[in-house]
């Protein structure tokens, strides 16, 4: 197996190290799926990416929503996060009904997607998947694969 692109341990203190750190690997990739268990962080992890790039919308949970637009400036340019939460949908046809694939299609827009276990046959390569674990109560190690 491979090693992963970059594996980071933050805590909250840590945190914009850690989105910096990230970001630096990560932007040239329009699709990050954030996996990890209920609790894990990835909903804080995002929103201080967000923050990181300058977003400012309202960063909050899609949970309900299910898909959250953002809207942030780079390099002089306007680009848009779809913030996707897949937990409550129960396959494959129901995250295309609710539009999911439509909005990872767009390769000049990023989607960060919480719980992409749900529908992860609608990842097409190349993607990060991103796996957050709890090591500890303010401690999470991060680790990142391309798919």
């Amino acid at each position: 197996m491979p090693a992963p692109l970059l594996q980071i341990s933050y805590s909250l203190s840590t945190i914009e190290s850690a989105v910096h750190h990230f970001w630096e690997c990560a932007h040239q990739y329009n699709v990050l799926a954030f996996s990890g268990e209920l609790g894990a962080g990835k909903t804080t992890f995002i929103h201080a990416l967000c923050d990181y790039l300058g977003v400012e919308d309202a960063v909050s949970s899609p949970t309900f929503a299910l898909i959250n637009e953002y809207h942030f400036k780079q390099n002089g340019n306007e680009n848009i996060i779809y913030h996707m939460d897949w937990y409550r949908l129960r396959d494959t046809e129901e995250a295309i009904q609710a539009g999911m694939e439509d909005c990872i299609m767009q390769k000049d827009k990023y989607s960060f997607i919480e719980w992409p276990e749900k529908a992860s046959d609608l990842l097409r390569s190349p993607y990060l998947w991103i796996d957050i674990k709890t090591i500890g109560p303010d401690e999470r190690m991060m680790e990142v694969w391309v798919k």
